[in-house]
This record gives structure tokens, C-alpha cells and sequence, in this order.
């Protein structure tokens, strides 16, 4: 496909009738267009996208608008939107070796309340026939009812939407397709799209079709009407499920941005001191009970000091009077058997006879005053007889009471710290209007994350109904086919398209599985090589592979450990998904047009000079710039210049906020004029 002309009336800021050409000529495929922001880059890429697609157009104006506000939105200003709008595109598309002119005008206005909308498709399928001189300059082509009504299936055959965002976009969808789950979409949808693996899916699919078509007839003309109420509620579900699956995919992006703005306010609130702010109160409490906990420890050792606990100060003293009580007990002892000798000795001289007492009257005074020593003290404390049990007690006492005082100190001083502790960091809390506004716009933040999360679940839940709704319908529509065909089949030929087919779609299933092996290597070769064309840092990537069942992107340095696209640079993102893009048209031959808005956004000097010398003139046939005074510069000019078929400017009137396209870039003549 090559886009031939753009035909703007009254849309956006296109003020009157405005064309561009967009042919372009051998050597030189690139179509720039400058613009400053604001001046209408972006509404040009809509243009082309709403032509083609109507209300299936990604356009970037419309959001989550109706079709009809969108367009009724989309008439200028300054015009009767009684008169309405059009946009008109002219391309050319090679079929069956055979090469089709196509003009698609869509216009709308309002009438009253309603709006209403026309699509005329016209066309020459004799454009570029070599036996008939000057079709070439002049395409002769006529309306056609069949492509006008049938449009929108008709531009998926010539240009499947999905392959369409990978031919028209603009730079911050180029860094989105950086992430892997998004380019794993992207790579799925071109593979089987762009690369034809859908072509074989589709004929299993028509295979399908033709065995059923086989089992049908016209006796039985109510069950073939229920299988068709059936089909269309299946096409029915399907389309809301892709309508609220797209809608998913918008919403779980704006919940990343949200996720990324609720993470750098978490950052800056903790920064901040945010985290000791909002555990003030608890702080406070936990300091309270630690000192409260620390007066009683300091109570409970003064009513312990108030015992006996102070007498381990006299332990040598304590001693003393030990070894004093042990004497005096021994002292009284011996006072009491002297006594009882006493007795004794009477007893035992009364038994001897005379001529033997005399002796042993000697012996005895000698033994008792040998023991009377032992009786006399020099110093005697008059201590009581139960000294030394009164001492036991007091020693177990004492050691009772020096454990349990070691325990409380030691508890003492571990509470003491832990104050100190609580005191330091209550210390560290920051004032309330330091951390007043980042608490207000995190918990702002915090409950958007909230609602989209729950608009996401919703989203979710209605996708699982869907989804579950879909298998209901489908498996009753399997079980009427089935029905049918129990009861219907009867012939000979019938049975034979049946098996044939059947025969057929596995072999197409297991070609499909070669065809997408093949794509996928090949794939990854191309985009391997762009990568490394592009990039500034030669070594940084040195293999990439890409899964078949997933189609994930997984990427490895020099020494084969795998490299993380987050790590990359916010350019360098870019560049791989520039790559990723580039990968794609070099394995489809370069056979669809690519519209690029804004494609240097984020790069710096180095990167862009490769994107100008390496890309931009070898990215598809065709390829249309839409760039910035600041992207596409004098210098770049001057490198891109020799493959510039058309340069444009889009001027834009503060006065009226209007655009107008003028031939020429900022820096050649004509357009110097430009404000």
C-alpha cells in the first residue's frame, strides 16, 4: 500500500479545503511534515486512521468518546457544522500483481440533534495497467456501492487494524512498545497479521465454515435460522469482549501511570519524614508505657534497698560476727559439760577406794581445768543462742535479694534505652506543614489508584462473563451443528468435503506452527540487526529471542546473561522498539506505508543522526515524518534532505486557530513566514 493524497475540509484545525501529496519518488520514500505543537501533526495521522477505519480509528483525540461526539467535536470551530466535514485519502494497493486506486471519502454533519455520516469508496482496479498510456498520472475511478457498503471488511483484508498501529503512530507509543507485555501484543498481532499466520487460521477457520455450510439444508430451514441467531450473538459477544478487552488494556496502562505518580509521592512522603509522622501518636504511647514501665523498675529497687539488701556493704563485719556467734556457742557448750563433770566426778570418787583417790582427784582437777579455758571469752558479745540460724537466714536472704536486684537493673537499663530511643525518634518527627501537603496528595493519589483498580476489576468481571458467555454460546452452537449434522448428512460427497476438510485443517495447523517458527527466527534476526544499526552503545545488546508461545522479548549482553528493558535508557527504549517496528516491515518486505508522529522525542544527538541515516530512509517505501522545528532540525534536514520526495509546514494562526499546510520545511524557501 502506498498513500497517494490527503484531503482535509474543515477538520480540526484545518480551517477550508487543504491537500497534500504524498507520492513519493524512486530513492525517495520519506514524505516531512514540520509543525510546532499544537498545530495539527497528530490530527493529521487521525485523518488518515478515522478515512480508513471510521469508528474503529485509534485517533488520539477521542479517548473514551462516542464516535459521534468525536466527530461532531471534530468539525472546525469556525464552521456551520450544519455543512459538515470530510476527510478524503487516495492510495494505491497491489492485488493479485494487479495495482488498485482507491479513493475513500468520509464526511459527516449535523442535522438537529443527530449527526449523520457518509462513506464513498471509489476506485480504479485497471491503475498502473502499462497498456493503457497515462493511468499512471490519471486515475479514472469510479464508486462502487459493494466496496462502499462492505468498507470495513474490505480494509481488513487490504489492512488489518492491528497491523495498521504498527504503520501509524506516534513516539510515545513507540517507548510503550519497549515494555515486554506490550510488545508481546504487538509482535502477536503482526506475526499472525502482517506475516500471514493468520491467513492459515483463517483457513481453517473457512474450512470450518465449508463443513458446516456441507451439513445444512433446506428441510430443516428453523434450526438453520437458530444457528444463524446463534452465529450472530457469537459475533455479538465477541465484538463487546474485544471493545471491553481494549478497554482493559487502556485502563491498566493509566493504572501504571498512577502506580509510578503513587510511588514517587510514597518516596517523597518518606523522604520527608512522612513514616515517624504518621506514628507520632504511637510513638507517643510507646514512650509513655516505656516510662511508666522504667518507674516501677526504679520503684521496686528502692523498696528493695529498703531490706536487708544494703548489709552486702559489710560483709567482712557479717564475717566477724559469724566467727563470734560460732565461738560464743562453743563457749556455752563447754560451760554446760563442765557442770555435768562436775556430777560426775562425785559419782565416780564415791565408787574408788581411799588409797586411790588422791590421784585421781589430781587427774579429774586437771581435766576440768583444762576445759574451763575454753569457757573464757575476751570479748563477749552476749550474742543469742540462736546467732548462727539468724545469720543463715539472713545470707539466704541477701543472696535472694542481690539476684532479683541484678535482674531489675539489668531491666532497668534496657527500659532507660529504649526511652532514649523513643526520645530520639520522636525527636526525628517532622513538623505537620512539612508533611501536610505530600499526606494530602498521596492519599489523593492513593484513592485514584483506588478507583481505577476498581474500574479494572469491573472491566475484569465483565470480560470473565463475556468470556463465559461466549463458551455457553459457542458450545451451543457446536452441539446444534453437531445435531444437525447426526441427522442430515446423508451423501456420498457430503462426507467427503467433511473429511477432506478435516484432513486438511490439520495439515494447515501443524503448516501454521512451521510458518510461525520461521516468522518468529526471522523475526528476530531483523529486529537484532535494527537494534544494532541504531543503537550508540554497540555491545550493550548481543542476542535477542523471542518466545512462540508468548511472544515475549527477551534480550542478553556479550556474556549471555539476560538484560532487563527497565534498565535501559528512556532513548534507548525508543530505539528498541523503533527496532522492533523496523524488524516487522523488514520480514513483511516493506509493503505497508509508515506514519511516524513525533520520532525523536527522547533521543539524543547520536541516536537521532542514526534514526535519520539508517532509519527514516530505509523504514518502508513511504514514510511520513510528522516532526517537531526541534526533532527534524537544519542539520538533520540537511542529512535527511536527499531522500525527501515532499516537505510541508503546518502553519498555525493564533488569531483563529487555524492550520494550514505550505509547501517547504522551516529552514527552505517559502515558508519563513512561519510564527
Amino acid at each position: 500500500m502506498l498513500l497517494r493524497k490527503i484531503t482535509l475540509e474543515e477538520f480540526g484545525a484545518y480551517r477550508g479545503k487543504q491537500s497534500l501529496d504524498l507520492t513519493v519518488k524512486k530513492n525517495k520514500p520519506i514524505i516531512l511534515i514540520g509543525g510546532l505543537n499544537g498545530c495539527g501533526k497528530t490530527t493529521l495521522l487521525d485523518a488518515i486512521q478515522l478515512a480508513l477505519y471510521g469508528p474503529r480509528a485509534r485517533c488520539s483525540g477521542r479517548g473514551n468518546k462516542p464516535y459521534e461526539t468525536f466527530l461532531r467535536e471534530s468539525i472546525n470551530r469556525q464552521h456551520d457544522p450544519t455543512r459538515g466535514s470530510s476527510v478524503t485519502l487516495e492510495f494505491t494497493v497491489a492485488v493479485g500483481g494487479k495495482e488498485h486506486y482507491y479513493k475513500v471519502v468520509r464526511n459527516w454533519y449535523t442535522s438537529g440533534k443527530s449527526l449523520k455520516e457518509f462513506l464513498s469508496v471509489l476506485v480504479d482496479e485497471d491503475y498502473g495497467d502499462q497498456s493503457k498510456p497515462g493511468r499512471l498520472a490519471q486515475p479514472d475511478t469510479k464508486y462502487s456501492r459493494l466496496l462502499s457498503e462492505g468498507w470495513a471488511d474490505h480494509i481488513e483484508d487490504l489492512l488489518p487494524l492491528e497491523v495498521a498501529s504498527l504503520s501509524f503512530f506516534d513516539g510515545e507509543k513507540i517507548e510503550s512498545l519497549a515494555d515486554p507485555e506490550r510488545a508481546a501484543s504487538v509482535i502477536e498481532s503482526a506475526v499472525h497479521s502482517l506475516l500471514g499466520v493468520s491467513t492459515v487460521q483463517q483457513l481453517r477457520t473457512d474450512l470450518l465454515a465449508l463443513q458446516r455450510r456441507q451439513k445444512l439444508s433446506d428441510e430443516e430451514q428453523h434450526l438453520i435460522d437458530s444457528i444463524h441467531e446463534q452465529e450472530e450473538e457469537q459475533k455479538s459477544v465477541q465484538t463487546q469482549l474485544d471493545v471491553a478487552s481494549q478497554d482493559l488494556k487502556q485502563r491498566e496502562i493509566v493504572l501504571g501511570r498512577a502506580k509510578r505518580e503513587l510511588e514517587s509521592l510514597e518516596q517523597a512522603f518518606k523522604s520527608a519524614g512522612g513514616g515517624l509522622f504518621e506514628r507520632r501518636v504511637e510513638l507517643e504511647q510507646e514512650r509513655k508505657r516505656a516510662a511508666e514501665h522504667l518507674a516501677d523498675l526504679r520503684s521496686s529497687l528502692v523498696q528493695i534497698a529498703a531490706g536487708p539488701l544494703p548489709l552486702l556493704m559489710m560483709g567482712p563485719q557479717l564475717k566477724d560476727v559469724r566467727k563470734q556467734a560460732k565461738r560464743e556457742q562453743s563457749a556455752a557448750e563447754a560451760g554446760q559439760v563442765l557442770d555435768v563433770l562436775v556430777e560426775r566426778d562425785k559419782w565416780l570418787l564415791n565408787m574408788l577406794p581411799e588409797d586411790a583417790k588422791s590421784e585421781v582427784i589430781r587427774k579429774l582437777e586437771e581435766d576440768r581445768a583444762k576445759r574451763s579455758k575454753s569457757t573464757t571469752l575476751k570479748v563477749d558479745l552476749e550474742l543469742p543462742h540462736d546467732a548462727l540460724a539468724q545469720l543463715s537466714v539472713l545470707d539466704e536472704l541477701l543472696g535472694r535479694d542481690k539476684d532479683r536486684a541484678a535482674e531489675l537493673l539489668a531491666l532497668t537499663t534496657s527500659a532507660a534505652e529504649e526511652v532514649d530511643q523513643l526520645d530520639r525518634q520522636l525527636a526525628g518527627v517532622p513538623e505537620q506543614s512539612k508533611v501536610e501537603a505530600l499526606q494530602e496528595a498521596r492519599e489523593e493519589q492513593l484513592q485514584e489508584f483506588s478507583r481505577i483498580q476498581a474500574g479494572i476489576a469491573r472491566t475484569e468481571e465483565q470480560i470473565t462473563e463475556l468470556k463465559r458467555r461466549r463458551e455457553y454460546v459457542t458450545a451451543a452452537l457446536d452441539r446444534a451443528h453437531n445435531n444437525f449434522v447426526r441427522t442430515k448428512v446423508k451423501a456420498e460427497e457430503v462426507e467427503r468435503i467433511i473429511r477432506y476438510s478435516e484432513k486438511a485443517r490439520a495439515t494447515l495447523e501443524r503448516f501454521g506452527e512451521v510458518l510461525l517458527q520461521r516468522h518468529i527466527s526471522s523475526l528476530e534476526v531483523a529486529v537484532l540487526q535494527s537494534f544494532k544499526e541504531l543503537m550508540r552503545k554497540q555491545g550493550l545488546v548481543q542476542d535477542l529471542r523471542i518466545d512462540t508461545d508468548k511472544f515475549t522479548l527477551s534480550l542478553s549482553d556479550s556474556t549471555g546473561e539476560p538484560v532487563d528493558p527497565g534498565r535501559l535508557s528512556a532513548g534507548e527504549r525508543q530505539i528498541l522498539a523503533v527496532s522492533l517496528l523496523w524488524g516487522l516491515m523488514k520480514v513483511a518486505g516493506n509493503r505497508l506505508p509508515s506514519v511516524i508522529d513525533t520520532p525523536l522525542g527522547r533521543l539524543d544527538s547520536r541516536h537521532r543522526e542514526h534514526l535519520v541515516d539508517r532509519y527514516f530512509p530505509y523504514a518502508s517505501d513511504q514514510v511520513l515524518l510528522l516532526s517537531t522545528d526541534e526533532e527534524i532540525d537544519e542539520y538533520l534536514l540537511g542529512r535527511l534532505q536527499k531522500s525527501v520526495a515532499h516537505t510541508y509546514t503546518l502553519v498555525h494562526d493564533d488569531t483563529n486557530f487555524t492550520t494550514t499546510a505550505v509547501e517547504g520545511y522551516w529552514w527552505n524557501a517559502g515558508v519563513s513566514h512561519v510564527a
